[in-house]
């Protein structure tokens, strides 16, 4: 009788440990906490579980500091997770320094390929895939016309230290040049410079455009204060940016963008190599516009743009 409990017991606890062992863990880290890149990050989380798969999770931000996330991706390495999710650039050229053979999916990264996360889009090769979120340009230079048409120089705060950053500036150059507006480059590299920098284009442009860069966007608050002192319209790259105070926004919707990330980890863990799976280019746009940054302004918005609005902020 003992033996057999004994036995009984043995079986259970090498059940335990196979199950705890078949558990993956996904490490997740991203250059800086705002809305949108935790709106990715949840995104990951509820597509693999939608996706049945249970996973540990551990997150961890760099607060907006490159050298830290170089000391984040070395410590996840350290940890052997399953796979690596790093949602920025950024965090995704730390992540893929610091391995070469833990898989690595990125995420919110515009240019994979000027970033040099991946060698072919549609074959990454080595340990690194992901979703790409190049943003529709022209629909948002597009957009800058239709609700201010009078419009001709255009403020582009941007970190020039962000590769994403730059790519998306001379794509916002090249779209604009054919809408016949000149861009005026208002860089600043770190969150505390953002507000400075905008109230230096105030008196020089017509309107401010934020595009997907993780410094301006962590300190949006700053820019919006700008804008409506100074009464100049105010365009955003993601729409999580418009209930932030932004007048418009044509862009992806992020927790979107964070379940498509999760398909791509979902392959890993089951077996795919990223060296297999093209990069994702994120699908689909929003729109969104601000009722009450509008009246505050001064700028009417068209029953057209309101009617195909997927979200309207009052």
């Amino acid at each position: 009788m003992r033996k057999g409990i004994v036995a009984a017991a043995a079986v259970l606890i090498a059940g335990l440990t196979t199950a705890q062992a078949e558990t993956p863990s996904v490490a997740i880290t991203a250059i800086v906490d705002h809305p949108a890149l935790n709106a990715v990050r949840d995104g990951v989380k509820e597509g693999l579980a939608k996706a049945g798969i249970n996973a540990d999770f551990t997150y961890e931000s760099a607060q907006g500091q490159a050298a830290t996330a170089v000391q984040i991706a070395r410590q996840f390495v350290g940890r052997k997770p399953s796979v690596i999710v790093a949602i920025s650039t950024p965090s995704a050229q730390a992540a893929a320094s610091a391995t070469k053979d833990i898989p690595i999916v990125f995420s919110a990264v515009t240019d994979p390929l000027g970033s040099k996360l991946v060698a072919d889009v549609q074959k990454p090769g080595g340990n690194v895939t992901g979703v790409s979120d190049r943003s529709p340009v022209t629909d948002q230079i597009a957009l800058v016309t239709e609700l201010t048409p009078d419009v001709k120089r255009l403020g582009v705060l941007y970190n020039p230290g962000e590769s994403n950053s730059v790519a998306s500036l001379a794509a916002i150059r090249e779209a604009a040049a054919a809408k016949g507006i000149t861009v005026v480059e208002g860089p600043a590299t770190k969150s505390a410079d953002v507000q400075t920098t905008a109230r230096g284009l105030v008196g020089r442009v017509d309107a401010l455009f934020v595009p997907t860069d993780n410094t301006i966007v962590s300190a949006f608050e700053g820019v919006v204060s700008v804008a409506n002192g100074a009464k100049l319209p105010l365009y955003a790259a993601d729409t999580d940016s418009v209930p932030r105070g932004a007048l418009a926004a044509v862009g992806f919707n992020y927790h979107q963008v964070g379940l498509e990330t999760a398909g791509v980890v979902a392959r890993i863990l089951k077996g795919e190599k990223p060296s297999d799976i093209p990069v994702v280019f994120a699908a689909g746009s929003d729109l969104a516009v601000n009722r009450a940054t509008a009246q505050a302004i001064g700028v009417t918005l068209p029953q057209a743009v309101l009617k195909r609005a997927s979200k309207v902020v009052d």
